[in-house]
């Protein structure tokens, strides 16, 4: 029989998360959440224009994508 590797040897060192990536995935899904044309809360309450929310939730969706890629690091 083999001899079984022992759980020290077969640890393998943990992520890092960093965390701008944490804050730009919640500025992110906060302006998607606050400006989202015919959803966002402000969008509900306040009359907010067209170029705003659109440009809005696509810098919020720019910021979780960007946030997400460099969200989990190898030491």
């Amino acid at each position: 029989m083999g001899k079984a590797n022992n759980p020290g040897n077969n640890s393998k060192p943990r992520g890092k998360v960093s965390a701008f990536h944490v804050l730009m995935i919640l500025v992110g899904a906060n302006l998607m959440f606050l400006f989202a044309p015919d959803f966002g809360l402000l969008n509900s309450i306040l009359y907010i224009p067209d170029l705003y929310t659109w440009s809005a939730t696509v810098g919020g969706f720019l910021l979780l994508v960007l946030g997400f890629r460099g969200f989990f690091k190898k030491l």
